[in-house]
C-alpha cells in the first residue's frame, strides 16, 4: 500500500502495522501508514502469560494496533495489540482493503494511459488529499456524482478513466447510526411542542448525503436512524439535529435526550 500520512499518529489511534523484528520482551513493527517504527511490549501482545510471542505474531505479518503513547522528542511510538477490539480490527482491515482497491484503480489508469504508476499516484493524491483523508473517501463520492476529480485539479483523461473504473469496480456503501430520542414536554400543548421539535430536528440536517428517519416508538421515545456513506457525515448531522432539538425543547419547558444505540 502506497498510502502515507505525515507526522506521527495520535494516542488512541488504530493503525496498520507490519512486524519487522521479534525480541524476547518486545516486538518492533513498521507503521505502514506513517512509515515509522513502533514497539509493542510483551504485556501488550495478549492477556495472560505469553510463553512464545511467535504464537501470536510473525515477521512480515500485518497486524492492527492501538497507539498507546507517542514521544515527539524521541520519535518513539508505543503500541498495543491486545487493546484493539474485534470491531476496530475489522473496520481498519476493511479500510485498508478499500484503499488498496483505490490504489489499484490508479494503477490500472496508469497502464491505460501509459503513465508511471508512482508518479500518477503522487499527482492524483496531491490533489485529493487536500480535501479527503484517503482515496476511497473521494472515489466513493464519484459513485453518486457528488464529487468531480476535474474540479479537484486532476487532468480530464485521468479523471474520466478513474471514474469509469470506479463505476465498474466499486459499489455505493452506506453506514448507519441508530439511537433513541427521548422527548418530554411539560407544556399543556406538549404534543405540538414535540412535533415541532422533531420537524426542526429534521430540518437541521442540511447535508443531502445524510438520510434521517425518525419514528415514534411509544412512551415519549422516538427511534432515529442516520444513514450516509461516511460516519463523519453522520456525526456532524447528529450534532446539528441534537443541538436544534435540545435548544427548542429547553426554550419550551421541555426536555430532550439522544441515546446512541450500542452496536
Amino acid at each position: 500500500m502506497l498510502y502515507r500520512k505525515e507526522g506521527l499518529p495520535d494516542e488512541g489511534q488504530i493503525v496498520i502495522c507490519t512486524v519487522t523484528k521479534i525480541q524476547f520482551h518486545s516486538i518492533f513493527v513498521r507503521l505502514d501508514e506513517y512509515d515509522k517504527e513502533g514497539m509493542i511490549h510483551i504485556s501488550e501482545i495478549a492477556a495472560g502469560r505469553i510463553r512464545n510471542m511467535r504464537d501470536y505474531v510473525k515477521e512480515g505479518k500485518m497486524i492492527v494496533c492501538k497507539v498507546l503513547q507517542v514521544s515527539y522528542e524521541r520519535g518513539s511510538i508505543d503500541l498495543s495489540l491486545r487493546r484493539v477490539t474485534e470491531k476496530e480490527r475489522r473496520e481498519k482491515t476493511e479500510w485498508m482493503k478499500k484503499e488498496q482497491l483505490a490504489e489499484k484503480i490508479i494503477e490500472n489508469v496508469a497502464h491505460i494511459l501509459k503513465k508511471d504508476f508512482n508518479q500518477l499516484y503522487e499527482d492524483v493524491t496531491s490533489k485529493v488529499f487536500k480535501k479527503y483523508e484517503d482515496l476511497n473517501s473521494c472515489f466513493a463520492k464519484l459513485l453518486t456524482d457528488s464529487e468531480s476529480l476535474e474540479a479537484l485539479g486532476i487532468e480530464k483523461a485521468v479523471a474520466d478513466n478513474i471514474k469509469k473504473i470506479v463505476l465498474q469496480r466499486m459499489k455505493p456503501e452506506f453506514v448507519h447510526i441508530k439511537g433513541e430520542l427521548k422527548l418530554i414536554s411539560y407544556e399543556p400543548n406538549g404534543v405540538e411542542v414535540i412535533k415541532e421539535a422533531i420537524r426542526r430536528g429534521i430540518a437541521a440536517n442540511k447535508d443531502p448525503d445524510v438520510e434521517l428517519e425518525i419514528k415514534y416508538a411509544g412512551a415519549g421515545i422516538y427511534t432515529a436512524k442516520f444513514t450516509a456513506h461516511e460516519y463523519k457525515e453522520i456525526e456532524k448531522a447528529i450534532s446539528a439535529v441534537a443541538e436544534e432539538v435540545n435548544d427548542f425543547m429547553e426554550k419550551n419547558n421541555s426536555e430532550a435526550e439522544f441515546i446512541r444505540n450500542e452496536e
